[in-house]
């Protein structure tokens, strides 16, 4: 069976995310959402409501299709945007990741440090604490998205595929990922 999963930002500067959700409703699949730094947990899981075969994650996990999803929401670091912006500290993060279970998938927003999160302006963004949950939990795959300079982009931390979907998301068979 198929997992749809959205790794955030479903919304543009706090507006818009009634929209998005409204239409992504008609995803009949089982549906793994994070929130990105565009909405809060808080306001994704308000925005869903109506939405039964969707789970909101952060910090918190569940099962869909017999897989493990664990999801961490939000910027990792803080971003530089200001108030609107739904950050979290790489601290709080860690604590966030302390649970993710191993060899599941971890979808998270933010991507972690050197993998899949060169900004258009050709720096590193990601997250450590995203870097040392994935290197110590070995999640089969990560889904990650928020550098949008990376969309599209795959790659690897120890056996992990880090994949940064981005807006125009990819395909991806759980049983094509390489052995570990």
């Amino acid at each position: 069976m198929d997992v749809v999963v959205g790794a955030g930002d479903f919304a543009n500067l706090r507006r818009g995310l009634d929209r998005t959700i409204s239409v992504l409703q008609a995803i009949g699949r089982p549906t793994i959402l994070v929130p990105g730094n565009s909405e809060s947990d808080e306001e994704l899981r308000a925005a869903c409501r109506d939405w039964p075969s969707a789970r909101v994650l952060h910090g918190t996990g569940a099962t869909a299709a017999g897989v493990s999803f664990y999801g961490l929401g939000g910027g990792v670091p803080v971003t530089p945007f200001g108030a609107w912006s739904w950050d979290f500290t790489e601290a709080d993060a860690a604590d966030l990741l302390a649970d993710v279970p191993e060899g599941g998938v971890l979808v998270s927003h933010s991507p972690p440090k050197g993998v899949v999160d060169v900004s258009s302006s050709g720096q590193r963004l990601g997250s450590t604490a995203v870097r040392e949950a994935i290197l110590d939990k070995r999640p089969a795959l990560v889904v990650c998205g928020h550098i949008h300079g990376s969309a599209g982009q795959q790659g690897r931390l120890g056996d992990t595929v880090v994949i940064n979907a981005g807006p125009d998301g990819v395909v991806w068979d759980l049983d094509d990922t390489p052995e570990r």
